[in-house]
């Protein structure tokens, strides 16, 4: 596994949701709290931003062109090039505080989007929904704390799927045709204070990515969830991970630079980076959105 190196040097306050565009040979990626967009050709180095009207939690490709993406008021289709943005829906008009936070799209094209209430408190007003190309929308899961990292295994059999406020990566039986899930089940717990799951991915073998806000390190769990691997990261906050570049072997992970003090960005002044490595391994490729 080689070293980590800094692909972006931006302080995002919440960077988040990476993604590799495989159209543009690029990697996108967010800042939750200071809403933009940001996007990196590791080829040329070369960055790109563009500032959100509101907090934005995700954005993934779409099969059209352009994104749907996760904003603090609903789903979205986004134009960067544009600077369209055009509503989707917003299935929870009854929690005007929540947000989306994560998104993926599974194997089918079919939206997977997480809500949390926006203060981060101890609220369980959170839900997980499926979205479909033709826009009908499914409730998945209730009763969530802080949705978070999603992710599928090869064989399309389980999803995963995190919380971050208790701690836990659950796994469901998954039915690729229809997009139900059932039997969820512990895979992963963390029992670490002030440390929380966060964003994941899964590689072609089945392991599971997951970034760990508070306890600095990045960590690869075998399909029955036993730790395999730990990565330290040079950031106290590691947010999300996501493979790309061609051949999908580079792993980039996001960081947040939010709540530390003046002493915490001394010791660690690269909060907020993009960073990279080359873990040994590949990701799976990202099916663009239906819809």
């Amino acid at each position: 596994m080689s070293e980590v190196t800094v692909a972006a040097n931006i302080r995002c306050i919440v960077g988040e949701g990476p993604v590799w565009h495989d159209g543009e040979a690029a990697l996108y990626w967010v800042d939750i709290k200071n809403p933009t967009v940001h996007r990196l050709h590791p080829a040329t180095g070369s960055l790109a931003s563009w500032p959100m009207p509101e907090r934005i939690g995700f954005l993934m490709p779409r099969a059209g062109g352009g994104f749907v993406a996760g904003l603090k008021s609903g789903l979205k289709t986004v134009d960067l090039a544009a600077g369209a943005i055009e509503p989707i829906g917003d299935p929870e008009p009854h929690f005007p505080d929540n947000r989306f936070n994560d998104g993926k799209v599974d194997r089918q094209g079919r939206l997977w989007a997480g809500t949390m209430d926006d203060a981060e408190g101890a609220s369980s007003s959170g839900s997980l929904y499926r979205l479909h190309g033709d826009g009908r929308w499914h409730v998945m899961e209730s009763g969530v704390h802080l949705s978070n990292g999603l992710g599928w295994s090869p064989d399309d059999r389980t999803l995963y799927f995190t919380d971050s406020l208790r701690q836990t990566i659950y796994a469901y039986d998954y039915d690729a045709a229809t997009g139900d899930i059932a039997n969820r089940r512990v895979f992963a717990r963390i029992g670490q204070a002030g440390v929380f799951p966060d964003g994941l991915a899964v590689d072609v073998d089945g392991f599971v990515w997951t970034a760990l806000f508070g306890g600095g390190r990045v960590e690869r769990f075998d399909p029955d969830g036993r730790i395999e691997r730990t990565l330290l990261m040079p950031v106290p906050q590691p947010t999300c991970c996501a493979f790309g570049g061609a051949d999908l072997g580079t792993l980039y992970v996001t960081s947040a630079s939010a709540g530390l003090d003046d002493a915490a960005l001394a010791r660690a002044p690269l909060s907020g980076a993009l960073f990279a490595l080359e873990p040994g391994v590949r990701g799976e490729r990202q099916t663009p959105f239906a819809g």
